[in-house]
């Protein structure tokens, strides 16, 4: 699909945006865009020096260190955003983690960081947004995966925080609507970025791919441009489902039919990959704060 950059352009054009996890990939390319369709972009993240230049590449845009699983800091953040803003129309909560972990003797600190990061992040991201969007012009947008819909080996972490996720943007979406605001939630399959060439870039992730080639997880990762592309139509439009690539939105409406169909496709050589993966030692997409400081 071509995108008509100047049809977003007026919709976009002195709109007040907030954006987590904007030191690197989705983030920052999202804010990259948003500013030069004439956005106001604010920016938060875990990496200061790489959020110093995202700042600087929208205009010297506010910006702010930010562990989002910290709500008074997060509540800090948004009110910062509102003043240096002037206000708040559009919140994305993008801030997010990856690991490969088995749920049977897989590393539990990848299930309680996942969904401190993915989940409580998210909330407390919309929850202290929330009430400076909720005016007719309001969107927040959540971010959540394919893997909310479809689940596969090796992200049980990922799916049930993404699967969360998509719970709290639908009832956020009904819960702003008596102000006029409007909520969406994005679903991506794999994109080009760093989360994603780190959380693949696992022995046992490239085992499963190898031995799967039909399941839907070799359907290779898509350029990061096309997901940007639809976070611009979405965001402009207020939707309520963004996703990236195309196909994505014909799996959801049928995710219980694809699931059986996924869960089959994936058993070949699962029992060794399990044990590899067991044994493998990962990190976080994203390097955390240590909770000890």
């Amino acid at each position: 699909m071509i995108l008509d950059s100047s049809r977003w352009t007026a919709t976009l054009a002195g709109r007040r945006v907030l954006i987590t996890g904007a030191a690197r990939g989705i983030g920052a390319a999202l804010a990259a865009r948003l500013h030069e369709r004439g956005a106001r972009v604010a920016v938060a993240g875990l990496e200061p020096d790489l959020l110093s230049d995202v700042a600087a590449g929208c205009g010297t845009a506010p910006w702010w260190t930010c562990d989002v699983t910290d709500r008074g800091t997060v509540e800090d953040v948004v009110d910062g955003a509102v003043r240096e803003l002037g206000g708040l129309d559009v919140v994305v909560a993008n801030a997010g983690v990856a690991a490969q972990m088995p749920v049977i003797g897989g590393d539990p600190s990848v299930m309680e960081q996942s969904l401190r990061v993915n989940v409580l992040g998210v909330y407390n991201t919309l929850r202290a947004a929330g009430p400076h969007l909720s005016h007719e012009r309001g969107y927040a947008l959540a971010v959540s995966s394919l893997a909310a819909a479809v689940n596969a080996p090796l992200l049980g972490a990922y799916s049930a925080s993404k699967a969360a996720v998509e719970a709290l943007g639908n009832t956020l979406r009904a819960e702003l609507r008596p102000w006029g605001a409007k909520a969406g939630v994005a679903y991506f399959a794999e994109l080009d970025t760093d989360m994603t060439r780190r959380g693949f870039g696992t022995e046992a992730a490239s085992a499963l791919m190898d031995a799967s080639p039909r399941s839907g997880l070799a359907f290779g990762v898509a350029p990061l441009k096309l997901g940007i592309d639809a976070l611009e139509r979405g965001i402009a439009r207020r939707s309520r489902r963004i996703v990236a690539p195309w196909w994505v939105g014909g799996v959801l409406p049928v995710r219980m039919a694809v699931q059986p169909v996924a869960d089959h496709l994936v058993q070949r050589g699962l029992r060794d990959i399990l044990e590899i993966a067991r044994n493998e030692r990962v990190e976080l997409t994203t390097p955390q704060p240590d909770p000890e400081r």
